[in-house]
């Protein structure tokens, strides 16, 4: 079976094509820009090369159909016809209470998406306009849409639950739901794969952490807490996103500042976090530079950054009753050595014993990272959505 997974943002649209009798990678890339002057798309050859083609992309579904000419394409192509496509799995960030795990697109399923936009006005649309073309242009092909949301769906209702009134709950739907669910999945299965233990008997937090960034509380294979609520905007400290902060402060801001819903929401979205504090930018590698020529604002960009993840560690220990596997993934998770040196530093009590130098030499593999007396092991897992978006699809087809 081969399968085609589409992950479509605002401007967006990364790609991953899979055989799925060996799991391989048939092809790969992404379209940038989508409705800008210069949209591109990026494609990465079998043997890692990487070609840059430059083209008019004013809307998603000319994207599509870019990806699939791409596809097709005797220079870059690995299919003959379209019909080779057996499948297209999407992400879908926001499907709500409705949904606790992927499922097969049909009219009623995309009807059930479009009324959870409201939670998600910046990620559902563009994921739907995914779903639209598919339709269109591959009407013969299954779709199945794999939610962010859907592994959350396991929290208790005391975890999930705001200390607002409860008819806002019941009106509008306003809870903790929490999202990069995918990944946690994929990463708290996996690391039980890698060390050979048991995934319904482990307790494992799982840190992913990069631009964007969430932790999870897994107990028994099921998600029991997650630091994303109603939005991405809350919990940790992002790349621009402001994370956990006092409800006061946003209406402060919008008095002193002069500031409408709209206003207030791009300032804690788009110019906070790392970018806000820092002043440099939102990408760690500059404010790891910004730290090495001892910039005071990047020094403190990045303490306040790893010290939120820390403090999750500890609260979430915590809700676990203690903790067997703490995994890091994400860009930074997977990349920067001194994250995870700093979250882990001083939790000895803990049962964290971290090994500096293997940590310190590691970037982008799976690999223990703790010492062999540490109580909790510590490890790094590669997240790999896209996999487990095209064995869900695979999965409901069969």
């Amino acid at each position: 079976m081969k399968i085609l997974v589409l992950n479509c943002g605002s401007s967006s649209i990364k790609y991953k094509f899979f055989d799925m009798s060996t799991e391989s990678i048939l092809a790969q890339g992404g379209i940038e820009k989508i409705g800008l002057k210069g949209s591109f798309l990026k494609l990465t050859l079998p043997k890692g090369e990487k070609v840059m083609l430059e083209g008019e992309i004013l809307e998603h579904r000319a994207g599509i159909e870019y990806i699939l000419g791409v596809l097709l394409s005797e220079k870059y192509g690995c299919i003959k016809s379209l019909n080779e496509i057996d499948a297209v799995g999407h992400r879908v960030v926001h499907g709500g209470e409705k949904f606790n795990q992927s499922t097969l697109v049909t009219e009623e399923v995309i009807k059930m998406i479009e009324d959870s936009s409201e939670l998600a006005p910046l990620h559902n649309p563009p994921n739907l306009k995914g779903i639209y073309a598919v339709k269109e242009l591959i009407p013969n092909a299954p779709q199945v849409a794999v939610f962010d949301t859907a592994f959350h769906q396991t929290m208790p209702d005391y975890a999930y639950t705001y200390g607002i009134p409860y008819t806002l709950y019941e009106k509008y739907g306003i809870r903790r739901y929490g999202f990069h669910g995918t990944s946690h999945r994929y990463v708290s299965k996996r690391v039980c794969e890698f060390l050979g233990v048991p995934y319904e008997q482990q307790r494992i937090i799982t840190a992913h952490v990069g631009n964007g960034g969430s932790l999870c509380a897994i107990k028994n294979g099921k998600s029991i807490d997650t630091s994303m609520g109603l939005t991405p905007v809350e919990g940790l400290i992002m790349g621009t996103r402001c994370g956990d902060l006092d409800p006061g402060v946003i209406s402060f801001i919008m008095e002193k500042e002069h500031l409408g819903a709209s206003g207030v929401s791009t300032l804690l979205n788009k110019f906070s976090g790392v970018l806000g504090i820092s002043g440099i930018s939102s990408d760690m590698r500059e404010i790891e530079a910004g730290v090495e020529n001892k910039e005071a604002r990047a020094i403190l960009a990045i303490e306040a950054y790893n010290y939120r993840i820390k403090k999750y560690v500890g609260a979430y220990t915590a809700v676990l009753g203690g903790l067997d596997i703490l995994v890091f993934t994400g860009g930074v998770g997977e990349n920067q050595a001194g994250t995870r040196s700093e979250v882990c530093r001083d939790m000895e009590y803990m049962g964290i014993e971290l090994d500096e130098d293997i940590n310190r030499n590691l970037r982008g593999k799976e690999a223990v990272i703790s010492k062999p007396t540490s109580k909790v092991k510590v490890v790094v897992i590669p997240t790999d959505e896209e996999l487990t978006i095209a064995r869900d699809t695979m999965g409901i087809l069969k």
